[in-house]
């Protein structure tokens, strides 16, 4: 969507583009005001069609970080993207929340999280389970008011209450490497509890807490998913007899080709996989950035999905150039029916 001046003030993408372009113009009370506002600034539309709904996730991804339309706000701004960080050297080694990540320091980081609210109130719950909400910010051998009260195991006084704590924190490095999930059993039979008590205020708080970190778990194993530095094939399907192939390396689709049945040539779709992914480097163990995960979580969600079968394709192959093989492994891919979850 375009102003009077040409620029560029919104994207967007529908799988019906008239019933979605009319519904910003419909008079409509529950329009919030970045609609209202949006609307009386367009003067003009640019289209771009894609074979797939996945295309179009991945276009409007790249279209919003290069132009930051002044309506995208939500996806524009890095600053919006947390992490989780622990630093274990430290005699009281607490659970922080960042907007930076500083590979230099030594500290354990988790995320980037696209909400830092939902990550707080993972946070929260999880300090909540494990009797950790300290109130003494200085923890000089003197115990909080919150000990008091049951919310801290008393680490803030020191002693052996100290070690508890430095294990408990690496109960927390497992539960969010998804290692352990011992606290998410344990809240939700707290949970649990409390519903079978009427007490629907405290399994409500219980519920939210355990989505808040459920979420965290998620986005880490889409992290890692992606870390894995995969050479990944993807098809799917566009008729009975036509597929999209997409070659797939971290959070970018490195090519992209319409291929019908009738014209295959297995041997040149496998000297491409190989060229493509020989020629594209990453470097290894590099972490995802911020600007990175929205891409990330649309590849991870779509292999997931049923819309797709795709198939990982091991370094070995390409390096030795075992086009055999991966040309034997294509063709198992394309006649394939249902999804490859390798």
């Amino acid at each position: 969507m375009k102003d009077s001046n040409g620029s560029i003030i919104y994207v967007g993408k529908a799988k019906n583009l008239k019933r979605r372009v009319q519904s910003y113009f419909q008079q409509s009370k529950a329009h919030p005001q970045k609609i209202i506002k949006l609307v009386s600034n367009i003067r003009d539309f640019d289209i771009l069609l894609t074979d797939t709904e996945f295309e179009a996730f991945m276009l409007e991804c790249k279209l919003i970080r290069e132009i930051k339309p002044l309506f995208n706000k939500m996806m524009k701004r890095p600053q919006s993207y947390t992490y989780v960080v622990i630093d274990k050297d430290r005699k009281y080694p607490d659970i922080e929340i960042t907007n930076h990540r500083d590979e230099q320091d030594g500290r354990l980081y988790f995320g980037p999280f696209p909400s830092k609210a939902r990550v707080e109130t993972a946070i929260i719950g999880i300090k909540e389970a494990y009797k950790i909400l300290c109130s003494n910010s200085k923890r000089q051998n003197s115990l909080c008011l919150n000990h008091s009260i049951g919310l801290c195991i008393g680490m803030c006084g020191g002693g052996p209450a100290l070690q508890e704590y430095h294990d408990i924190i690496e109960d927390i490095i497992a539960l969010l490497n998804g290692d352990s999930m011992k606290v998410l059993d344990d809240m939700k039979l707290k949970m649990d509890n409390a519903a079978v008590d009427f007490d629907f205020e405290t399994a409500t708080r219980y519920r939210d807490r355990i989505d808040a970190i459920q979420f965290l778990l998620r986005k880490e194993k889409v992290i890692e998913f992606t870390e894995e530095n995969k050479n990944i094939v993807v098809l799917e399907n566009l008729a009975e007899d036509t597929f999209k192939l997409f070659l797939i390396k971290r959070n970018e689709i490195l090519f992209s080709k319409i291929v019908t049945i009738d014209n295959l040539e297995v041997n040149q779709l496998g000297r491409i996989i190989s060229t493509t992914f020989i020629n594209t480097n990453f470097p290894a163990g590099s972490y995802v950035k911020r600007d990175e995960i929205d891409e990330a979580q649309i590849i991870y969600n779509y292999l997931k999905s049923s819309h797709c079968r795709y198939k990982t394709i091991p370094d070995h192959w390409i390096r030795n150039q075992n086009r055999k093989t991966l040309e034997k492994a294509v063709t198992k891919l394309i006649y394939k029916k249902q999804t490859d979850t390798k």
